[in-house]
């Protein structure tokens, strides 16, 4: 349970969904108990059950892939109800929803989670210098994103 609250949150970032974020990190803790002795023995215990977590919800996404269609007619615009931090929270899933899977993973691992390169580089199995790529990148993509484009949230 301890590990509960951060799994559900990094997986929230990673699918935008709380439903979805949850039913993955479930699916993340039985994966990890099911391999108990191999994330004992792991340097960084919490870096492999996050990569395992990045792993599961790439095999979702391979496998249910679908689109949402929308009409033509859009919904009416909502108003501000004095929700702000709730509404630029949305935002900014929405604005990460739009990154490649492996950007999204490495801005949640990096500015999420707070990890630094090597160990954000560690949990992904990639190499640092493409953990910077990627971040460089999907801050410039987060830079242009017409979500984030009011100016109310750093970036």
């Amino acid at each position: 349970m301890g590990r509960w609250p951060a799994l559900v949150r990094f997986a929230y970032g990673l699918t935008g969904d709380t439903g979805h974020a949850e039913d993955l990190a479930q699916i993340t803790l039985s994966k990890a108990y099911a391999s108990w002795g191999r994330v004992r023995r792991a340097d960084d215990p919490d870096a492999y059950v996050r990569r395992i977590l990045i792993n599961a919800h790439h095999t979702r996404f391979r496998k249910r892939r679908v689109r949402e269609m929308t009409g033509p007619h859009l919904p009416e615009p909502v108003t501000a109800d004095g929700t702000d931090a709730l509404d630029q929270r949305s935002d900014l899933i929405a604005a990460l929803m739009e990154l490649p899977p492996k950007q999204r993973a490495v801005v949640m691992l990096r500015y999420w989670d707070g990890l630094t390169e090597t160990q954000a580089a560690a949990v992904l199995g990639c190499s640092v210098g493409n953990v910077k790529s990627q971040a460089s990148r999907a801050l410039a993509k987060l830079r242009t994103s017409p979500q984030l484009q009011d100016g109310s949230l750093p970036c």
